[in-house]
């Protein structure tokens, strides 16, 4: 790593970042999807869906591999492909939709569907994330960071590195994972270390984290930002100190990812001496999807030449329906025909075997030419009960705007719909805890929502009659998540809460004698 240090400061780039730099994003994204197709041919899938008829459809005109690929292979969501496919390699089979056995499943928290969705994870897949990782690393280069930062360790807080073995195979969290099997050259950095990453209680793990923190000179940490939160005051709290620079004086950089980080800004920063560099990452169970290529930029690059092909799906009406839930007859798009500003629902083909998959995700492109984005919110995770339209992103940036407007610190939020009569009503649960007058907290969202999303404006002064605010001790979310089996590592609380959801949230406060009405 201290090498490493010295190649940034010489602005050193991998081959792939300056083939991306270089080539135009559809010759990057066809190539990738002939790869992808080449390498599957033989197996089950593959003979299913004729890919042998599509790859010969690449020397044809521009634009027929992809009508040939959209013509023979059916969009899948994580229900449909788990139903016909994924289950037969997590049995044991091989060659279904990837050459070969399936060693490792990830097990996603599953927000939007199933309890818990079991994720292929391929050793294809793999190298690409550390491939992807090493270029998000090289990209320091363009902050201003001492070389001697790189022979600092690296706190990464995931899942536990202790597999369960199930049958065939063995299931984790990604980060679990992807840390088992880091490079010998790594682990002299990697905190906290193999022991203690090994521990599979998350709480026990967060208190071994808390004894050894003074021990170690951490200048990296990695990990959604809830968690991280939390494992900074718990660190604070043992050791009697007013910062975590009181502890890692050479704490320079936070990565992090799974949820935006504007909502734990403010709460995350009092924790701080000195302010740090933050680097996002959209590394999903299925895939590393982008990174933060550019200091204080707030999107993050795509990458097109990992192993991973994309579509997307303009999110409207017209494509998708008051649940989420994409139609039949749905437009699907390849990379040279988005535009700038428009929101689209990612579909992967992965080198873990996803075909057409609907990941869930909404991005929108801020840089059509750089094939830079953002995660502006969910495809189930909105609020739409009469045409507001409300969207993550949009509660997110209200979220942040009422912190910073009264000077207050929200942890975790959560929004449900609710019936006003014959019309309709949001209920919106806050987690602070720091005192708040309840009627302006809803006040200045309720402004700041009509100030960014027209819809939402005009169903305010119509059918959306009613909002309501019940303001919770931050660490109900979390006792809540632990009720539910998502505490620790990539489990985060949804912002949106629906049906089923919906209910247990209710019961669960009404449990805790709490305001669930």
């Amino acid at each position: 790593m201290a090498i490493l240090g010295t190649l940034l400061k010489k602005g050193i780039t991998l081959r792939e970042s300056l083939e991306q730099l270089y080539t135009s994003p559809l010759d990057l994204q066809k190539q990738e999807l002939r790869n992808l197709l080449i390498h599957c041919q033989g197996t089950k899938f593959g003979q299913a869906y004729a890919f042998p008829k599509i790859l010969s459809s690449f020397k044809q005109g521009k634009d027929d591999f992809y009508q040939s690929y959209k013509r023979e292979v059916p969009i899948f969501d994580y229900d449909k492909i788990y139903a016909e496919w994924w289950h037969l390699a997590k049995e044991g089979k091989q060659d279904v939709c990837w050459p070969g056995k399936i060693k490792y499943f990830a097990l996603s928290s599953g927000t939007s569907g199933a309890p818990s969705k079991y994720i292929p994870i391929t050793r294809e897949m793999v190298k690409s994330i550390r491939k992807t990782s090493v270029r998000q690393i090289l990209t320091m280069s363009k902050y201003d960071l001492p070389a001697s930062l790189f022979s600092k360790g690296i706190l990464m807080l995931g899942g536990s590195t202790d597999l369960k073995k199930s049958g065939h195979y063995f299931e984790g969290d990604l980060s679990g994972i992807t840390a088992s099997q880091i490079p010998f050259w790594f682990q002299h950095f990697y905190k906290p270390g193999k022991k203690i990453a090994k521990t599979k209680d998350w709480n026990d793990k967060l208190e071994e984290i808390v004894k050894k923190a003074p021990n170690w000179d951490i200048g990296i940490i990695v990990g959604v930002p809830a968690w991280l939160q939390i494992l900074m005051e718990k660190i604070i709290e043992k050791h009697g100190v007013k910062t975590i620079h009181d502890i890692w004086p050479n704490l320079k950089i936070f990565v992090h990812g799974g949820v935006s980080f504007e909502p734990y800004k403010r709460g995350f920063e009092k924790l701080l001496k000195h302010p740090l560099y933050y680097m996002e990452t959209y590394l999903a169970s299925e895939g590393f999807i982008a990174f933060q290529a550019y200091p204080n930029q707030k999107s993050m690059r795509l990458v097109l030449n990992n192993g991973i092909f994309y579509e997307f799906v303009p999110f409207t009406e017209a494509n998708f329906d008051e649940d989420g839930k994409m139609r039949p007859d749905a437009v699907t798009l390849k990379i040279d025909e988005v535009e700038e500003n428009k929101e689209y629902a990612l579909l992967i083909t992965t080198n873990a075997g996803a075909w057409r998959y609907m990941i869930g995700d909404v991005i929108k492109f801020t840089s059509v030419e750089e094939s830079e984005i953002v995660i502006t919110g969910r495809t189930k995770l909105f609020m739409s009960l009469c045409g507001e339209h409300l969207s993550l992103d949009n509660m997110n940036k209200a979220i942040e705007l009422v912190e910073d407007e009264l000077k207050i610190d929200i942890r975790e939020f959560t929004l449900l719909g609710d019936r006003s009569g014959t019309l309709f009503a949001h209920h919106w649960y806050i987690g602070t805890d720091d005192k708040v007058d309840e009627r302006q907290l809803i006040e200045r969202i309720d402004f700041h929502l009509k100030e960014l999303n027209d819809d939402y404006k005009v169903e305010r002064g119509s059918a959306l009659k009613e909002l309501k605010v019940s303001i919770l001790p931050t660490g109900t979310f979390y006792n809540w998540m632990e009720a539910q089996g998502k505490v620790g590592s990539q489990n985060k609380f949804p912002r949106v809460l629906k049906k089923e959801k919906a209910q247990l949230w209710r019961k669960f406060l009404s449990e805790q004698n709490l305001q669930a009405s």
